[in-house]
């Protein structure tokens, strides 16, 4: 969208604009900041809670390949030559191919959705212990790509349907940090489960103990995912009218309406839209890194001297300070609405902590510039993703926004788990200035962001006027903000 008679046609696309309405006796319910605090922290303990369990056990189920090889996998299925790297390859290539997955949240009941994709992946995951060859791993792997990408990319469209733009980049800061917090004990827990002698090979193990809890949780994702917030278990009856409000605020309409189709033509608008293209960029630039760190980490610290035990040990404090960084960088975006200079901010500390990596020998230096690096890149994530929820003004648009920044970001992984070799430890070098070069990339693209997001509201000041804090701001009493109208202004 780029003029303002692209905007006029999605505008009269949009059939919920500024009107009235949504609670049952057609008016918007009154309700004080305290009653929607509670309402938001019922959705967050029920819904976030959910689902960062559900992402946890799917990074863990994603990444426990390489705990695997380690323990054996790698002589019973002779992955020799680059075997080993097309397990790798092959989970991305369906991630990518899958994506328009994400659409499927919005034309079927959530909780359907939820709970095919949660069983699927599961099952996937926990039938690999009983894998004998090369080309079986790879058929499994293929289809644990394919229901993880509905998954994952999948939830974060869904929380637009619950939160306000004000909020959804902190919701997607939990939901992310469930990688690096994953990362902080995925590599005790599977020593200690292949550590053991059991009547199973380790690796086999390891696939049964850690895929199985994902097949029991699809009870809890089938009952728990509600397929609005008016359909929620948990709220009451005077809670279901708040949410029903916050709906209307939010896009014109209430959620059980926005449940069942897409348009079409919002899908072709959201791939001649360069905000959503340089998004997908940022998310590029941030994959290279997010897919090649946790993997890679305790190999770099392990070239650094200290021993394997002792390298996994090591990786947990800078995942741990990655998990908290999203939180905190996505928290401050949310209350000050400037999402892209805190992006530039995260993208550049990423980028310093790969310069410190790639340039310095002493070996406490770099490990203090392992904590930036995740830092860095483990917050950069959920922020673009928060980025780009907020500037796009229908529900059709929020979703293919997803779904194309996946197609363009998700293609990182290709290129960051090929640039640590084994031949350039122990510094690697190359690889870490691979990943600083990719950082700062991002960065220089969040400030470009910015420019067009400031330019593209200037035009529709100009059109509609100025709106104020009290018109567009958390307090508004106004409807179908997220939505492009007079109202709609894109978050710097």
């Amino acid at each position: 969208m780029s003029n303002g008679k692209t905007l006029s046609v999605m505008e009269a696309d949009e059939t919920a604009v500024s009107r009235p309405g949504g609670s049952q006796d057609g008016s918007l319910t009154n309700y004080s900041r305290s009653q929607e605090a509670r309402v938001v922290r019922k959705l967050d303990w029920n819904l976030m809670t959910l689902f960062f369990v559900l992402y946890m056990l799917a990074f863990l189920d994603r990444g426990n390949i390489g705990n695997a090889k380690i323990a054996g996998m790698d002589k019973e299925l002779q992955l020799t030559g680059n075997r080993y790297q097309w397990l790798l390859n092959i989970f991305y290539i369906t991630y990518v191919v899958f994506e328009f997955g994400v659409l499927l949240w919005k034309i079927f009941p959530p909780h359907i959705v939820g709970a095919v994709v949660v069983f699927g992946w599961g099952l996937i995951a926990t039938v690999q212990a009983g894998t004998h060859s090369w080309g079986g791993m790879m058929a499994l792997r293929f289809l644990l790509g394919a229901f993880e990408a509905c998954y994952g990319p999948g939830i974060i469209y869904l929380l637009s349907f619950f939160y306000l733009r004000h909020e959804i980049g902190f919701r997607c800061g939990i939901f992310a940090s469930a990688a690096p917090l994953a990362s902080t004990f995925a590599g005790a827990l599977a020593y200690g489960i292949t550590s053991g002698h059991s009547h199973l090979t380790n690796w086999r193990l390891l696939f049964l103990v850690e895929g199985l809890p994902t097949v029991l949780m699809t009870i809890i994702a089938f009952y728990f995912i509600p397929d609005s917030a008016e359909k929620a278990r948990f709220l009451t009856a005077e809670e279901k009218d708040i949410v029903r409000s916050r709906a209307m605020r939010q896009v014109g309409t209430d959620g059980n309406a926005r449940i069942g189709g897409f348009k079409i033509k919002d899908i072709g608008l959201v791939l001649i839209d360069l905000k959503a293209w340089m998004c997908g960029l940022m998310y590029f630039c941030g994959n290279v890194t997010y897919s090649s760190l946790p993997v890679f980490l305790p190999t770099i610290l392990e070239d650094m001297g200290y021993t394997a035990i002792n390298a996994q040990g090591l990786s947990a404090p800078p995942s741990f300070a990655a998990f908290l960084f999203a939180l905190i960088t996505t928290w401050i975006a949310d209350k000050t609405q400037q999402r892209c200079l805190v992006l530039f901010a995260t993208s550049a500390v990423g980028g310093a902590g790969y310069i410190i990596l790639a340039t310095v020998e002493t070996v406490g230096v770099r490990y203090f510039a392992t904590f930036l690096a995740s830092a860095g890149v483990f917050s950069t994530i959920p922020n673009i993703l928060g980025l780009t929820l907020n500037n796009q003004g229908s529900d059709t648009r929020r979703g293919m926004s997803i779904v194309l920044i996946n197609l363009i970001g998700q293609c990182g992984p290709f290129l960051g788990t090929n640039v640590f070799p084994a031949k350039q430890g122990p510094r690697y070098v190359e690889g870490m200035s691979i990943c600083a070069a990719f950082m700062f990339f991002s960065a220089l693209l969040a400030l470009a962001q910015r420019l067009l997001l400031s330019w593209e509201n200037s035009k529709l000041d100009r059109k509609y006027g100025a709106v104020t804090k009290d018109r567009i701001g958390a307090e508004s009493k106004e409807v179908a903000l997220e939505n492009y109208g007079p109202n709609f202004r894109y978050v710097l």
